[in-house]
């Protein structure tokens, strides 16, 4: 198992807000697909796959806040 984790944004971000997934527990993803947009107070990111898998977990729904290093994901 594989997850996807929020990764840190920049000096003094602590949480990010779930914008858009762009795909959907049980959907497939490669290596470098967008999987997950995120916006902070200071500029919107994309989280790309680690690898692929399929989207087995989704931890966090749209418009909820998640802390750096929180697992989003996970891939089987």
């Amino acid at each position: 198992m594989t997850r996807i984790v929020l990764p840190e944004l920049g000096e003094g971000i602590l949480k990010a807000e779930i914008v858009h997934w762009h795909f959907q527990e049980g959907q497939g993803v490669t290596p470098d697909d967008d999987v997950v947009e995120l916006v902070t107070d200071k500029a919107v990111f994309n989280v790309p796959a680690p690898s692929c898998g399929r989207i087995r977990k989704i931890y966090y729904g749209e418009g909820q806040e998640a802390p750096v290093g929180a697992v989003l994901a996970d891939l089987d």
